[in-house]
């Protein structure tokens, strides 16, 4: 087991505030993101490499780690959720 695994599994006071916590995250992240991804794809598309010299392609990468987060929070979030309907089902 994976060092965050024993720590999700030691308490569940451990893990009911680490998932809500990537929760939140979760949907910070991924707010809004499809909407500018969008946006970000139509401004590159309309003007081409002036967009790109003046900012687009660092604002794509900053999406793309936005996007990488989310989803990382959503698999602690499901780790976390894992664990804790584990523990109710074993009665602990």
């Amino acid at each position: 087991m994976t060092r965050v695994g024993r720590l999700l599994t030691r308490h569940w006071l451990i893990a009911l505030p680490v998932m809500g916590i990537s929760a939140l995250v979760l949907g910070l992240c991924s707010y809004n993101l499809f909407f500018l991804l969008r946006a970000n794809f139509l401004l590159i598309r309309d003007y081409g490499v002036m967009a790109l010299l003046e900012g687009a392609l660092q604002q794509l990468a900053e999406l793309i780690l936005y996007g990488l987060a989310s989803l990382a929070a959503y698999i602690l979030f499901k780790a976390c959720e894992k664990v804790l309907v584990e523990r109710v089902l074993k009665g602990h």
